[in-house]
């Protein structure tokens, strides 16, 4: 049987430049395509943050904790929480987090986050979110696949998949990654069963952004081009013999990574910044050099074309001395990503860009079993959780979903991960579920079988 790229070949009628761009767009799977319907988002970063920020020492003041501090809760109310370390009866921990409200939207924002307070009114603030899995592997292929079993596409490549990239140089799906990588590790940016042209590629700040990009010495531009061309011409030989379509995402890896030697390079070069918007990012000082670096990265991708950046830094799986840890990883983290929402903003793209914060579960309000020489930590919760996402459609200065008030369950508007997931397709032209994929017998997509667009989210006219 023929596949298409023969049947085009032997098919009559087509101008030969016709024929030539429809196979030079076969050829190319990361081509920007069209999406479902209007959208509100161009481009996606997901701030990604493995192991669980507490929500409650965050973004879900809970003060009621206090009255049982250093006490069990009320049995009925924990009998059926998913706990994957601790009982039920664990003793609750208050939080020793000071909230405040801020900007015109008054939205209530952690000590441990000043400079996301300062962007109150350009974020939307979600405290009712859950999801199946209660440990970090499954959470997290969970968010990010769409199911708990290894080998299914991730969010990335869903999204690369459907709408290409608008770069021609650099890859439609970049990981950016600090700290403790995520436990799922590279399941987190898996193309799956996907063509493998939308995997996501690792950067690295410094030196060459992939390892080995660069030519070595004395093999010249002129010298790679040459090969590329012979091996292009060879895999053209075999796509045609063989109609195994991969070997087109084959061709393109290897075209975009010679296209890559150019790009790359100037990506990194921050000589033109200004000092100023270095400083904002906290660049070149420590504890937010690496991850304000990342930030600044993202933002600089965006406007060159990428499609999908996940900038992960972990872990926030403070299971002890959480006090300690939580502070650590705001310091480095809550400087530089408020930097990147405000210029975003500045820039004109944040309209255009959704960006997402948040990690696969949060904490339980009950304490963790601590040794004497350590300090208290709150164990994994799934049942009701906070992120908050910005632009790209959402609704600014909005927090949607409540819990209940010892952070337990979420009692208004909870919103599961499948939900989240739809939304975040939404805003990009696609009803989710006609975005699949045809595999083992059956069409997939990133929200399984499940998942409906949360219109809270969204700002007016974008639902």
């Amino acid at each position: 049987m023929r596949n298409r790229r023969q049947f085009l070949q032997a098919a009559s009628g087509f101008g030969g430049l016709a024929l030539a761009d429809l196979m030079a767009a076969e050829a190319n799977p990361l081509a920007p395509k069209p999406p479902h319907f209007p959208a509100t988002a161009r481009s996606v970063i997901f701030l990604f943050m493995p192991g669980g920020p507490s929500q409650i020492d965050l973004l879900d003041p809970k003060p009621e904790l206090r009255k049982w501090h250093g006490k069990p809760l009320p049995s009925p109310a924990t009998k059926d929480l998913k706990l994957a370390f601790i009982k039920p009866n664990a003793n609750a921990v208050a939080s020793p987090c000071t909230f405040s409200r801020h900007g015109q939207s008054g939205a209530e924002f952690s000590d441990l986050l000043p400079n996301l307070a300062g962007q109150a009114d350009n974020l939307c603030v979600v405290r009712s979110l859950h999801t199946d899995a209660f440990n970090h592997d499954p959470g997290e292929l969970m968010l990010m696949t769409g199911s708990m079993q290894f080998g299914r596409p991730s969010m990335g490549a869903w999204v690369s998949y459907g709408l290409g990239s608008e770069s021609r140089d650099l890859p439609g799906f970049v990981v950016l990654s600090s700290g403790t990588g995520p436990s799922a590790g590279s399941n987190d940016w898996s193309n799956g069963f996907l063509p493998s042209a939308y995997q996501g590629t690792p950067f690295r700040g410094s030196g060459d952004p992939i390892l080995y990009l660069s030519n070595p010495e004395g093999f010249t531009a002129p010298m790679q081009r040459a090969r590329l061309d012979v091996l292009r011409r060879l895999n053209e030989k075999h796509r045609r013999d063989s109609g195994d379509a991969e070997i087109d995402a084959r061709i393109a890896s290897y075209e975009l990574a010679f296209r890559m030697q150019m790009a790359a390079p100037e990506l990194l070069d921050l000589a033109k910044e200004p000092k100023a918007v270095l400083d904002r990012y906290g660049v070149g000082r420590e504890p937010t050099h690496q991850y304000g670096l990342h930030c600044l990265l993202a933002r600089r991708m965006v406007e060159r074309g990428v499609r999908f950046i996940l900038v992960s830094h972990g872990s926030w799986d403070d299971h002890n001395d959480i006090d300690k840890n939580l502070r650590k990883n705001c310091e480095i983290t809550d400087q530089p990503a408020a930097a990147l929402i405000a210029d975003l903003k500045q820039r004109g793209l944040l309209d255009s860009t959704l960006v997402i914060w948040g990690g696969e579960f949060g904490r339980t309000p009950m304490t963790q079993q601590q040794r004497p020489d350590i300090g208290y930590g709150r164990d994994h919760h799934p049942n009701a959780y906070s992120m908050w996402l910005a632009g790209g459609g959402m609704r600014a200065g909005a927090t949607v979903g409540r819990t209940d008030d010892l952070g337990l369950e979420a009692v208004e508007d909870p919103i599961h991960i499948h939900d989240l997931q739809a939304t975040l397709l939404h805003t990009l032209g696609f009803d989710h579920t006609k975005l699949t994929y045809f595999h083992s017998g059956r069409n997939f997509r990133l929200t399984d079988v499940e998942g409906k667009v949360v219109s809270k989210l969204l700002k007016k006219g974008a639902a």
